[in-house]
C-alpha cells in the first residue's frame, strides 16, 4: 500500500481539503477491501468523514488533512488484517474503526489477530480491545476476575486459555465449576436424579469444551480427571495444584463461598472467576460474593480485576443496546430511590418504621 497526499479545492466551509491516494498492488487485497457487492466499501464510506473513491487499484480520499489521516490509518489497519490472513467482515471493520476513534495504544490489527486456539479451521481470538486486555491479564496474573455483561466472552475466552494451557502442558488439568443456584425454579421440583438436576447449570461449560476439543476426546479426558466439571459445592476441602480453575457465574456465590473457592488455590495453579454483577440469582437479601471481593482483594498483588462492558459484547448488536438500556434503567431507579429517601426526613436515619409488628 502506498499513500500520496495532493492538494485539492476548499470545501463549502472554507477549510482546506486535500486528496490522499492509496495504491493497493495486490488485487486480492482490493477485492477483500471492497467486500461482496461493495458491502465493506459502503460501510467504510459511512464510517469516515472524508469522501472515498475507488478506481482500479487506487483509493482516493478527499477531506481535510486530519480526516484523511484517520481514513488512511483505517485503510492501513484493514489491509494489514487482510495480509495476516483475515477476511474482512462488517463486524471487524466496525471494531477497527471504534478502536481508532478511541485512540487506543494497541493497534487494531494486533488485537484482532491474537490467536488463542485453532481447531478444524476455526480460530478463537479476542474480538475487542477489552477482550484482548482480559486475555493478557490471564497470562500475567495468578487470579483474574472477568466481570461484565452477557455476551462479552468472559467464560468462553477463559475456557480457551485453559485449553491452551493444558495443550502446552502448563497445567495438568482443567477444573470448571459453577454454583448450582435456583434461577426461578426449585431443584427439588425438577425431574431426574441429583446429577440430572444439576447438569443444566453446567451445560454451557460442556458446550464451550465441545467448541475447543475433539468431542471424542472429552469423555476420555473427564474419565482420567484431566477435565472436571462440577458444582461449586464439590470444591470444598480440596487443594487444587497444577490446575487451571474457572469459576463461572460467580455473581451467584455468597461471600463465604467465594472465600472457600479462592482458598482452594494450590501450587502451579491459575484461577479465573467470571460473572455479571447485574444478574444475581441469589435469594433476596443475600450479598453476592463477586460484588464484595474487589473491595477485599483490591490491594493484593497478582490478583487482577478485568472489567468488560457493552462495547465488548460480541453477540447480536441488540445485546449491547439491551445491556446499556438496563444500566440506564437501574441508574434511574437508584436515583429515584435516593431522592425518595431524602424527601422523608428521618427515614434514612431510623431505617423506616420500627416497633410495629403484625
Amino acid at each position: 500500500m502506498t499513500g500520496t497526499p495532493n492538494p485539492s479545492s476548499a470545501g463549502s466551509s472554507g477549510a482546506a481539503r486535500v486528496q490522499t491516494k492509496i495504491s493497493v498492488t495486490d488485487p486480492k487485497i482490493m477485492v477483500n477491501l471492497l467486500g461482496a457487492k461493495d458491502e465493506i466499501l459502503r460501510l467504510i464510506e459511512r464510517t469516515l468523514a472524508s469522501d472515498v473513491h475507488v478506481r482500479g487499484n487506487e483509493i482516493t480520499i478527499t477531506g481535510d488533512p486530519a480526516e484523511n489521516a484517520t481514513a488512511e490509518r483505517l485503510f492501513s489497519e484493514l489491509i494489514e488484517l487482510i495480509e495476516r490472513g483475515e477476511t474482512l467482515s462488517v463486524d471487524s471493520v466496525r471494531r477497527t474503526a471504534a478502536m481508532l476513534e478511541d485512540a487506543t495504544a494497541e493497534r487494531p490489527a494486533e488485537v484482532l489477530t491474537l490467536n488463542i486456539l485453532s481447531r478444524r479451521g476455526k480460530t478463537i481470538r479476542p474480538k475487542t480491545l477489552g477482550q484482548k486486555r482480559y486475555v493478557d491479564s490471564i497470562d500475567e496474573n495468578t487470579i483474574v476476575f472477568g466481570i461484565g455483561p452477557a455476551g462479552t466472552g468472559k467464560t468462553y475466552l477463559a475456557m480457551a486459555k485453559a485449553v491452551q494451557a493444558l495443550t502446552a502442558k502448563q497445567v495438568s488439568r482443567i477444573i470448571l465449576t459453577r454454583p448450582a443456584v435456583e434461577a426461578g425454579e426449585r431443584l427439588g421440583f425438577l425431574p431426574g436424579t441429583l446429577n440430572e438436576k444439576i447438569d443444566p447449570y453446567l451445560r454451557p461449560l460442556y458446550d464451550a469444551l465441545h467448541d475447543m476439543l475433539d468431542p471424542e476426546s472429552i469423555p476420555r479426558l473427564m474419565a482420567a480427571g484431566t477435565i472436571e466439571v462440577a458444582p461449586l459445592a464439590y470444591m470444598r476441602g480440596r487443594t487444587l495444584n497444577d490446575a487451571f480453575i474457572i469459576l463461572d457465574e460467580a455473581q451467584n456465590t455468597t461471600p463465604e463461598q467465594m472465600k472457600m473457592f479462592l482458598t482452594r488455590l494450590g501450587f502451579g495453579a491459575k484461577i479465573v472467576v467470571t460473572g455479571d454483577v447485574t444478574q444475581v440469582d441469589l435469594p433476596g437479601g443475600t450479598t453476592s460474593g463477586l460484588k464484595v471481593v474487589r473491595e477485599i482483594l483490591q490491594n493484593v498483588e497478582d490478583v487482577h480485576f478485568a472489567e468488560l462492558s457493552s462495547s465488548d459484547v460480541v453477540r447480536h448488536r441488540l445485546v449491547a443496546e439491551i445491556v446499556d438500556a438496563y444500566a440506564r434503567y437501574d441508574d434511574e431507579q437508584e436515583r429515584a430511590a435516593t431522592q425518595s429517601v431524602h424527601a422523608v426526613p428521618g427515614r434514612a436515619a431510623s431505617g423506616g418504621r420500627t416497633g410495629r409488628r403484625r
